[in-house]
């Protein structure tokens, strides 16, 4: 249904449990096994999408080769498909001179009014990108081969590998990086700080292991006391204040000064950040935990392979606070794979495998607005800035939405193909811009977008809040 702006609303409720057939999943996806992602056989991916698997999201290890640079070129406009026969001409190849790691492409590229497009792509070939984090110019990438990225200036600026456990998720807080992994561990780096005088030497800027969570100190207290243990398996027990699963999600709170995270154990984990301490382990859902968003209100939403999205509240209990369950948003049949929360317009998002983008607004109470179908299969991140959502999707294309601040209506803006493989993370930061002329519209708010990809690539995008819209629906 499309409403009087041509929008592409369509307001349909969730699916219930009283649909008949079994669960649609999407596991080969999530398998650990990097073959499975065959990059030249689409339909290998619609096969998958229907094969009966867990819902989890893993990986391996893959062989390190060269970094490679890709930057898109300026006669491409604004067009996000494949690319130009310009860019595929022979008598287009790069110079040896703008081979150099010392140019940067310009800001401006692609950077005309209300267009949207390729920037550049990151490539590194040493496993699929599970994870991305950008904050202050550079970019975190994590991947199956242990290493966490820095980017800065289209170009790797540091990294910092971790003993095990590929990297799964990863938040900043100020000077701190915490990197949620396969071995069930929060790993904890500090940041190099800004006035060091070697910053740009890699050796001596590096990021440095504070330790995990929980800390070693809080494990060993916790361990004396056989209340702390919780069964796991029929012969076997773990500690409650840590994750004896793959940490799948984390999420911050940053006014409350707190860190959650959501595993494949099922449960929810509440840390403090100012001490490193668990302050809470919540037994949320019956299936792996595969999103965590932290929201307005104090409240956090949690979406599982379970197919549902719990809505949970921090409120005072005793001398500490405690989360408790307040509402099931969703209870269907499709695993929930992402979500994603805009404090700003107070709409929850949530991406599942059946390729829909289930939405939420929050007035005096959260109430369901529809479903954006942009994707021929399953979801597998999503990503809300200013007006937009994006989503990510195991058909290797990203949608993008703007939501209408007056009505409430979502519009399909665009859709970015490039990658190779399925899109498995997003990262999103304001387009530093030039300064506006009396001409400019001040609405045009432009957003630089970063896709991770099991194709081991990260593209950049330029998108345009004034992009217009794509017609059909």
């Amino acid at each position: 249904m499309k409403n009087e702006r041509g929008g592409t609303v369509l307001p349909e409720e969730p699916a219930s449990k009283a649909n008949h057939g079994r669960r649609p999943t999407f596991g080969a996806f999530l398998r650990s096994e990097p073959t499975l992602f065959r990059q030249d056989q689409d339909e290998y991916y619609t096969a998958a999408a229907a094969a009966n698997g867990n819902h989890r999201v893993s990986n391996a290890s893959a062989a390190v080769s060269p970094v490679h640079f890709y930057f898109a070129s300026p006669s491409a406009g604004h067009s996000t498909s494949s690319p130009s026969p310009y860019l595929m001409s022979p008598l287009n190849q790069m110079s040896p001179y703008a081979k150099s790691p010392w140019i940067v492409p310009s800001p401006l590229l692609g950077g005309f009014p209300g267009s949207s497009g390729l920037v550049g792509s990151l490539v590194r070939k040493e496993g699929h990108v599970y994870s991305l984090a950008a904050t202050g110019g550079l970019l975190y990438t994590g991947s199956d081969s242990k290493n966490i990225r820095v980017w800065k200036n289209f170009r790797e600026f540091s990294g910092f590998k971790s003993n095990s456990g590929l990297v799964k998720a990863i938040v900043i807080s100020g000077d701190r990086v915490f990197t949620g992994h396969q071995d069930g561990k929060i790993r904890v780096w500090k940041k190099p700080l800004k006035d060091n005088g070697h910053l740009n030497n890699l050796s001596v800027a590096a990021h440095k292991r504070l330790g995990s969570l929980p800390t070693l100190k809080d494990y060993i207290k916790s361990s004396i006391n056989p209340k702390n243990y919780v069964q796991v398996r029929r012969h076997s027990k773990a500690l409650r204040i840590k994750h004896f699963d793959a940490v799948s999600c984390l999420s911050l709170n940053q006014e409350a000064g707190i860190l959650y995270s959501g595993s494949w154990d099922k449960t929810m984990k509440v840390w403090r950040l100012s001490d490193s301490k668990c302050l809470e382990s919540v037994d949320a859902h019956d299936d792996a935990i595969n999103s965590i968003a932290s929201g307005f209100d104090c409240l956090v939403f949690t979406g599982s392979a379970d197919g549902t999205v719990k809505v949970w509240r921090r409120e005072l209990h005793g001398k500490g606070t405690r989360h408790f369950l307040i509402r099931v948003l969703l209870d269907q049949e499709s695993a929930v794979t992402s979500l994603a929360v805009g404090e700003a317009s107070g709409v929850v998002y949530s991406g599942s495998s059946d390729g829909a983008v289930n939405f939420w607004t929050h007035k005096k109470h959260l109430s369901h607005g529809g479903a954006l179908r942009g994707h021929k299969l399953a979801i597998l991140c999503l990503a809300a800035a200013g007006n937009l959502v994006l989503s990510g999707s195991a058909d290797k294309s990203i949608s993008v939405w703007r939501r209408d601040p007056v009505t409430g209506a979502h519009s399909w803006l665009s859709v970015l193909t490039g990658h190779g493989g399925p899109i498995k993370c997003l990262a999103v930061e304001q387009e530093q811009t030039m300064p506006r002329s009396d001409d400019d519209d001040e609405n045009d708010r432009r957003w630089i977008v970063y896709s991770g990809s099991l194709d081991k690539s990260v593209r950049i995008w330029s998108v345009s809040e004034q992009m217009p819209e794509m017609r059909p629906y």
